[in-house]
């Protein structure tokens, strides 16, 4: 490679490791622990808007992953005009902690998105909490969970998501479910499924009927109690798929999942009737 090739490249590395720089947002420090939200605006945003918020958690049972998982989902649905969030969150494998911190970063990223409302242009009653697996966790535990909160968090302002897409969620953490070996009996105050109260947000729930970790019957179970309290919970089971069946390597599931989501979204008034956007 010549000089002048080299130095093109060089240029247009650095412009693109700038426009990331310019894509992420420190919602949190702890010690020196810095934690980002990777922003993604809509193409042709208008500041002058209020877009409605979606924010995705990365699966990897709190133990390990990065933001990154959910990279195809935010730039879907941010062409479809809502401002997505790729969220940091610590980890065992890289902060060598436990899911209540995972949980703590959590409630910290949406109360961060929700207090900086304005100058983000989000509307602050149209934020929506979306995770696969832990990450499907986590974004129920917002909704459900009263404890776990960050000591300099401002617990003034509300963690609780409007809307809730769930990508087969470990949401029941008691005996017998995802995660108790590491919560222990902490499973009555950190388990969506034992949580669940009126008032929650209106939910859909992705789920392979083969998945090992989520038994259908778990999530046949709380769709039941959303409904006892009031609330809708769309429960979309997939024949035959197993856990993490909805990510992208697995592009035709990935597809229609995306899809439902958007009818799911439409339905609540937070998208236009569509979609009018390919799904890539």
């Amino acid at each position: 490679m010549n000089s002048k090739k080299l130095i093109f490249v060089i240029c247009v590395l650095f412009n693109y490791y700038i426009g990331l720089a310019q894509k992420q947002v420190l919602y949190k420090q702890i010690d020196t622990t810095k934690l980002y939200l990777e922003v993604h605006n809509p193409p042709q945003f208008d500041s002058s808007k209020a877009y409605p918020a979606m924010v995705f958690f990365f699966g990897g049972g709190w133990v390990g992953g990065d933001r990154l998982h959910f990279l195809n989902h935010a730039k879907y649905f941010s062409k479809r005009g809502v401002i997505c969030f790729l969220a940091d969150y610590r980890t065992r494998s890289k902060n060598k902690t436990t899911p209540f911190e995972s949980l703590k970063d959590a409630k910290s990223a949406i109360r961060f998105i929700r207090k900086n409302a304005s100058s983000l242009g989000i509307d602050p009653t149209r934020i929506i909490a979306s995770g696969g697996s832990a990450g499907g966790h986590l974004a129920a535990s917002t909704a459900f969970i009263e404890g776990y909160n960050e000591d300099t968090d401002d617990v003034s302002i509300s963690c609780i998501p409007n809307a809730l897409v769930l990508f087969n969620p470990v949401i029941d953490n008691g005996p017998g479910g995802y995660g108790y070996e590491r919560v222990g009996d902490e499973f009555k105050n950190f388990s969506p499924l034992h949580n669940i109260k009126k008032g929650a947000p209106s939910t859909i729930f992705f789920l392979g009927t083969k998945d090992v970790l989520v038994p259908v019957e778990t999530a046949k179970y709380y769709k039941t109690v959303m409904e006892k309290v009031g609330s809708r919970c769309e429960l979309k089971l997939y024949e035959n798929e197993g856990h993490g069946f909805f990510n992208y390597r697995n592009f035709e599931q990935y597809r229609k999942t995306v899809f439902e989501t958007d009818v799911f979204l439409q339905s609540l008034g937070y998208l236009k009737e569509g979609p009018t956007v390919k799904i890539e």
